[in-house]
């Protein structure tokens, strides 16, 4: 009697293990779509902040020398790739600040654009961080719950925060 017993046991206790894998499993699988879609959402902010910075530069409202300065980094910021992206949106967001005393028509949309730049990648990096804690745990890496989904990173860029 009690070797069925023990079966049974050892059944519930594989059956709950089962379902809570399979949970986890689910688990990270959102929130890697999460992660995917708060990136393509910094991405259409920092594109939007660029169009907004390139617009500034060539409404005429600056110096030559600002006007350029600008339309440069919003260029290099819209056309990097890979590693150099953080790099260039970092060299916008100085650029930004160094102009924004003379650009009193625009302050408004450009506050709001970065504004938005900022809680965009806090919102992505929060994600990132609850997706590598959730991948780290030892039943996560013992039974590879997270399949072939590579190891999110975060985002560092200066944002003016």
């Amino acid at each position: 009697m009690t070797l069925p017993w023990a079966l049974f046991v050892l059944g519930v206790l594989l059956l709950l293990l089962g379902a809570y894998c399979g949970w986890t499993a689910g688990r990270l699988d959102r929130l890697h779509h999460r992660v995917k879609t708060a990136r393509a959402v910094l991405d259409t902010e920092l594109a939007r902040r660029s169009a907004l910075v390139a617009e500034l530069a060539g409404s005429g409202v600056l110096d030559p020398a600002s006007s350029l300065l600008l339309l440069d980094a919003a260029h290099r910021a819209r056309t990097a790739n890979g590693d150099e992206r953080e790099q260039a949106e970092s060299v916008l967001t100085r650029a930004v600040g160094a102009t924004s005393a003379e650009v009193e028509p625009w302050a408004a949309e450009l506050g709001t654009a970065m504004r938005r730049v900022q809680l965009a990648r806090r919102f992505h990096n929060d994600i990132v961080v609850s997706t590598r804690n959730l991948r780290r745990r030892r039943l996560v890496t013992w039974f590879r719950l997270a399949g072939h989904a590579p190891m999110p990173s975060t985002i560092e860029l200066e944002d003016g925060s």
